[in-house]
C-alpha cells in the first residue's frame, strides 16, 4: 500500500488520459511560447487571419495564421495584438499559429439587435471611430449616428464625424445636433481636399463605419489610393447596397492606419448601459455621483442630480445634458441601474 501511495506522489504533476491509442501522460503545464513573434491582425477571413509582423531588416511581413486550439473560444478580430509561433516567413502556403492575444485597450462592439445577448467585437485597439454619414442622398440616419457615438464612448474610442456630400446640403443641422457633445466633425464633398481629415487620422488607428451608400468606400479609396474597396450606387429607394464584405486594415500615406468595415444597417446595443455612456463624460459623471441608486439619468428620473447641475451652469451645460440624454435613449432597453 505504501509503495502505491509513494508512486502516486511521484506522478502528482502528471495527468494520464486514456484514448483509443492507449494511455499517455499529459502535463498540466501549458507551453510558454517564449519564442512567439508579436504581430498585428490586419484581416480576418473565414477562420484565417492575416497578421503583420516585423520581418528581416524591419520590413513588415504579412503572415497567414490560424487560432491555436488552446485559445478556446477566444475570437480574433482586426486590430488585435497577438503572438505567433510556427512559420512566420510570410511565404506562400506557409501557416503560423496565434497562441496569445493581448488585452484589448479599446473595442468597438455591437449586437445584431437590442435583444441579442451575444455581443460581437468588430475591431480592437482602435484610437478613434470615424462615423461616415451623408448629409443628403441618402438622408442622415440620426438614430444610427447616435448609436455609433454610444458604441464609441462605451468602447473607449474617440468619435469623429465625417459628413459627406456637403455639396448637396448644409452640414450645419448635424453640427448643431452634436455641439453639446463636442464631437469633432469634418464636412466633406466628393472633390474637396482631404487635408483636414488626413490631419485627424495621422498617427492614429482609425476605424471607418457607416451605412451603405454614404460614400464610405469612396472616401477610403481616396485616402488610400490603390485600396480599391468596392463601390456601389445608391439604390432607388435611397438605401445603399452593401459593397464591402470584410474588415481590413491598411496603412495611411503619411502615417497611421485605417480600418474599413462592411456596410452596417443596424448597430445593436444590448451590451451597453446608460452608465457606460455616462463614464465617457467626466463632468456629467462627477455630477451624477449625487444621483440616487438606480437613477437612469433621464428627464423622467425626478431626483437625477444632472438637472440641478445643468440648471446652475451655462447654456452649454444644458445643451450637453440634452445631447447626453438623447444618446442614452438609444440604450433605453436597459433597466435603469442595471
Amino acid at each position: 500500500m505504501s509503495r502505491k501511495m509513494d508512486s502516486r506522489s511521484d506522478e502528482d504533476d502528471v495527468r494520464v488520459r486514456a484514448s483509443r491509442h492507449g494511455s499517455r501522460p499529459r502535463t498540466r503545464t501549458r507551453p510558454t511560447h517564449e519564442e512567439a513573434v508579436p504581430g498585428l491582425v490586419i484581416a480576418v477571413d473565414r477562420g484565417r487571419m492575416t497578421v503583420r509582423v516585423e520581418g528581416p531588416g524591419g520590413t513588415p511581413v504579412d503572415v497567414t495564421s490560424m487560432r491555436a486550439r488552446e485559445l478556446g473560444k477566444h475570437g480574433v478580430v482586426v486590430g488585435d495584438r497577438v503572438r505567433l509561433v510556427g512559420d512566420t516567413s510570410g511565404r506562400t502556403d506557409s501557416l503560423a499559429r496565434i497562441v496569445t492575444i493581448a488585452d484589448r485597450v479599446t473595442s468597438l462592439r455591437r449586437t445584431a439587435d437590442d435583444t441579442d445577448p451575444t455581443e460581437r467585437i468588430v475591431v480592437a485597439n482602435a484610437d478613434q471611430l470615424v462615423v461616415v454619414t451623408s448629409i443628403a442622398d441618402p438622408e442622415p440616419a440620426l438614430g444610427f449616428l447616435d448609436r455609433c457615438l454610444v458604441a464609441a464612448y462605451a468602447g473607449g474610442l474617440s468619435p469623429l464625424l465625417v459628413l459627406t456630400k456637403s455639396d448637396l446640403a448644409s452640414p450645419q443641422p448635424l453640427l448643431d445636433r452634436y455641439a453639446g457633445l463636442e464631437v469633432d466633425a469634418v464636412p466633406m464633398s466628393r472633390e474637396a481636399p482631404l487635408d483636414e481629415l488626413v490631419t485627424r487620422l495621422r498617427d492614429q488607428m482609425s476605424v471607418l463605419v457607416g451605412q451603405s451608400g454614404v460614400g464610405k468606400s469612396t472616401l477610403f479609396n481616396r485616402l488610400i489610393p490603390g485600396a480599391f474597396r468596392a463601390i456601389g450606387d445608391v439604390s432607388k429607394i435611397g438605401k445603399g447596397r452593401h459593397t464591402s464584405s470584410s474588415a481590413v486594415l491598411l496603412d495611411l500615406p503619411g502615417g497611421g492606419t485605417l480600418i474599413d468595415t462592411p456596410g452596417i444597417r443596424s448597430f445593436g446595443l444590448a451590451h451597453v448601459t446608460p452608465q457606460d455612456v455616462l463614464a465617457a463624460f467626466d463632468d456629467l459623471a462627477e455630477a451624477a455621483v449625487d444621483c440616487p441608486p438606480g437613477c437612469g439619468h433621464t428627464a423622467e428620473d425626478p431626483e437625477c442630480a444632472l438637472d440641478p447641475w445643468a440648471a446652475g451652469g451655462t447654456p452649454a451645460a444644458r445643451e450637453r445634458l440634452a445631447s447626453f440624454r438623447r444618446l442614452i435613449t438609444a440604450v433605453g432597453h436597459v433597466t435603469p441601474g442595471h
